[in-house]
């Protein structure tokens, strides 16, 4: 059987936007040029909010 490589995805950084300093590591593959953003929950605030892609550091 052929060996398969798996897609090679790229970890990212979801930053909160209420400026707590929170963030989320989610995988993404890197063919996609979108900036990903979810509204998420962040515990240092206590609601949901916005969270923004940022690069891994």
């Amino acid at each position: 059987m052929g060996n398969k490589k798996k897609a090679a995805s790229q970890l990212i950084r979801l930053v909160s936007s209420a400026g707590t300093g929170f963030f989320y590591v989610k995988k993404k593959n890197p063919k996609n040029p979108v900036k990903l953003e979810f509204r998420k929950y962040d515990p240092r605030v206590n609601r949901h909010v916005l969270f923004t892609e940022a690069k891994m550091k």
